[in-house]
């Protein structure tokens, strides 16, 4: 017997010739059958260039084309009762494609798809270790390496992972319980599984996997056969009952219950089957389809009351039937276009075939959708797909194109098929921040690489031309590059600072920031970041006055005669520090007589809080602490000495007290010598003074004698005040009232004496300048600053 092949030569836009060969069956694999190059009048190299091969109408591929001579052998036996049954004569059809431009081959434009975005199972917790679990199977469209080849699962502290081949090829997934579970500890789980195809690179999808953990229940549901297999036709109506599964539970009364359903059914098997979920009937809900799916692997579950279940699957196997329609194969298709690309620029070759004949198998390809392609018709049932428009990727990055075939049968039948084309991109955009200037803060003393602020920038474009990288614009603080202050992370734009600051040197940086992406020629921008430096509370209060010094002893003279709320000294101090770092408060830490002193909060005012009596020592010691308001606050403390006295004398009798608390001296006969001295100068110089006062007083007597007032003489402190420190108040205010006579007297105010002594007992009486204010000549307060 003898099979005749026409076998015609084509091109991508026209055919160049065709050539018939005739073979006997049943030849060796191999064989030569004839020298196409030679026939067609073709160079080999030419053959070779455009990358030629056979192309054969139908599923088998009986002839291959050697590249080095140019003929055309026999790659599989052909048998023409097989073939052809008694039809004559018996032909078959090869086409001979070469590529020009385009090369056809397949690419990974497909990744694999679940049928559901969440998978949800109910397990108990008494479920033993190693029940397995079917999972949904993915599907992905292309073929090869590029269809599905894995799965995998996380996370897998519960769980693992077991993978299964069908006798077609396909993958599938099953789960297994690989340690008990606990409810009272975790009633959920929530777990990924990835399917991953073999492209370079790899694709994949991903579906959600919730586990809910029930309370125990002994038993689970067991089916009567680990497989079913039924057979139905590919004509077969709606409603046809096509097997019968059973399943049975060990347990008694409610818990044996047994409900049945389809678990993880593919998209092409979820419109075609149902389940009676209390008889576990099977029937048909829609229409077969031989050409596309032959068998159906459908699994199976029986669940109890509790939702422990048992599984089983269910093998259909579809009889084929005579409805064939047309088909769509993308002979040669990138999946990408460059969005600069002109119109007209060719982006896929596509054949369309059909197994009928005659009207029924011829085929008209268009679009379903309006987009910026069209399709352009080549001969022998090829067709272009070619750009129509100019494309802009930032407006459209992919598309989804749904191509139509169609037959001119009565009634006609149709396939459609949809592809993704994705726009690749062109750097014609320039990264942008979301405001121009950025504001931030940072405490002073802060450490070296802490983060301040993370700029973020947006290109919409893609790739490399959307990667983009920050830097610091080159400037100079203080004479120092902005770099040695402040560093940027290039990937992900966070500012760190280099090293510490101090808010009293440096309060406030300007920095300028720039955004760069990685097209060619790059393109970027710049932001300004705002830097506000603040204040910490790490200096502590300094005691202005009174002065601590180790060369002398400062005490403060109070009167006998003092009343309640006489004013002794003021503690003066300021803080560096700002805000409410630099408040400051005074209280009284230790004091030889602390019911005789009290210290103002706020002013730092050292007052009598009674009557000064003659009991009261002469020496009095007060210690003051002056605290800030910082968190934690920071403390100074100031040593305070008082003299209780009226004369001279009576403080110099007690005043070396102070000096040896301040220091020890064993010589002690040099002391002694300069002790008497002095007593003998200051006796001569008290002497004088008391008479002096005691004149003062009887002259003062004299001015008030119609005053039926006590006079009680005031000494104010002396005190230092600094300006601008905001911790002391300028002036004090005094009120001084008259008697209705007092239009006579005078009123004087005389400053403190301030008693300095050294170390060698040496005394020194300071004494200022009296106040001269004259007083109103109405009877009206005068306020005295």
């Amino acid at each position: 017997a003898v099979i005749r092949l026409c076998f015609c030569f084509i091109c991508m836009w026209g055919s160049l010739g065709e050539v018939r060969y005739s073979a006997p069956e049943e030849m060796q694999r191999g064989s030569v059958i004839g020298n196409v190059a030679r026939d067609l009048g073709i160079d080999v190299t030419e053959l070779v260039r455009r990358n030629a091969q056979v192309v054969a109408e139908g599923s088998r591929q009986f002839c291959e084309l050697s590249s080095e001579t140019g003929s055309l052998l026999l790659s599989e036996r052909m048998d023409r009762e097989e073939l052809c049954v008694q039809s004559a004569p018996c032909v078959l059809q090869f086409q001979l494609l070469l590529e020009n431009p385009l090369k056809i081959q397949d690419i990974n434009d497909h990744a694999p798809v679940f049928s559901k975005k969440e998978i949800i199972l109910e397990i108990g917790e008494s479920t033993p270790v190693g029940t397995i679990f079917l999972l949904d199977t993915a599907t992905d469209p292309d073929v090869g390496l590029n269809s599905l080849q894995s799965y995998s699962l996380k996370p897998t502290d519960n769980f693992a992972l077991k993978q299964h081949s069908r006798s077609d090829g396909s993958k599938y997934a099953e789960m297994v319980l690989q340690s008990v579970l606990d409810r009272e500890k975790q009633s959920a789980h929530s777990l990924i599984l990835t399917a991953i195809d073999g492209g370079d690179p790899p694709r994949s999808g991903t579906v959600k996997i919730v586990i809910t953990v029930l309370d125990a229940n002994d038993n689970a549901p067991i089916f009567t056969e680990t497989l079913y297999k039924s057979t139905v036709a590919e004509n077969a109506v709606k409603g046809t009952l096509i097997t019968k599964v059973s399943a049975s539970d060990a347990d008694e009364g409610y818990n044996g219950n047994v409900t049945y359903s389809f678990t993880h059914m593919g998209e092409d098997a979820a419109h075609l089957f149902q389940i009676n979920a209390a008889t576990g009937d099977v029937t048909l809900t829609g229409n077969l389809d031989y050409e596309t799916v032959q068998q159906y692997e459908l699994n199976l579950q029986a669940k109890d009351p509790w939702g422990l279940t048992g599984a089983s699957k269910l093998v259909v196997d579809v009889v084929d039937a005579n409805d064939n329609s047309p088909f769509i194969t993308m002979t040669s298709f990138s999946g990408k276009i460059q969005e600069d690309s002109p119109p007209g620029t060719v982006v896929a070759l596509i054949s369309i075939q059909d197994l009928d004949s005659g009207k029924n198998g011829q085929v008209r390809l268009g679009l379903e959708q309006s987009t910026p392609f069209t399709i352009k018709p080549s001969p022998r049932k090829y067709y272009t797909l070619v750009t129509d428009a100019p494309l802009d990727r930032e407006k459209a990055s992919s598309f989804n194109l749904t191509l139509v075939a169609s037959d001119e049968g009565s009634p006609s039948l149709f396939s459609k098929r949809t592809i993704s084309l994705d726009i690749t991109d062109i750097n014609d955009n320039a990264p942008a921040f979301s405001q121009r200037e950025y504001k931030t803060y940072i405490f002073e003393n802060n450490s070296p690489g802490v983060s301040l602020l993370t700029l973020q920038a947006t290109d919409p474009d893609s790739g490399q031309n959307a990667r983009i990288a920050y830097y610091l614009v080159d400037t100079d603080v203080n004479g120092s590059p902005i770099s040695t202050y402040f560093s940027i992370n290039a990937d992900n734009g966070i500012i760190h600072a280099v090293r510490s600051f101090d808010y009293e040197q440096m309060k406030a940086f300007k920095i300028h920031v720039r955004a760069q992406d990685g097209g060619s020629p790059p393109l970027g921008s710049n932001a300004t970041v705002l830097i506000n430096v603040q204040d910490q509370n790490d200096n502590a209060p300094q005691v202005l006055y009174p002065v601590q010094s180790g060369a002398s002893v400062v005490a403060e003279i109070v009167p006998r005669s003092a009343d309640v709320g006489y004013l002794v000294t003021k503690v003066v101090a300021v803080d560096v520090d700002s805000g409410q770092n630099a408040w400051l408060s005074y209280k009284l830490q230790k004091a030889t007589d602390r019911a005789l002193f009290e210290v103002g909060v706020q002013n730092g005012e050292i007052r009598t809080v009674r009557q000064v009596t003659d009991k009261d020592a002469v020496k009095q010691r007060l210690t003051v602490v002056v605290e800030d308001n910082g968190q934690p606050s920071r403390s100074a403390t100031v040593n305070v000495n008082v003299a209780v006295a009226d004369s001279f004398p009576e403080v110099l009798s007690e005043f070396t007290d102070f000096t040896h608390d301040k220091e020890y001296n064993n010589n002690l006969t040099f002391y002694l010598v300069l002790a008497l001295a002095a007593v003998s100068f200051l006796f001569i110089t008290c002497l004088v003074v008391i008479v002096s006062v005691k004149i003062y007083r009887w002259r003062q007597s004299q001015l008030y004698y119609k005053s039926n007032l006590p006079v009680i003489p005031y000494y104010p402190p002396r005190y230092a005040d600094t300006v601008g420190t905001g911790t002391l108040q300028h002036a004090y205010n005094y009120e001084v009232y008259r008697t209705t006579d007092s239009r006579r007297s005078d009123c004087k105010f005389v400053r403190p004496n301030v008693l300095m002594v050294d170390p060698n007992c040496t005394l020194t009486v300071q004494r200022a300048p009296s106040d001269k204010n004259m007083l109103d000549e109405l009877d009206s307060p005068v306020e005295v600053r």
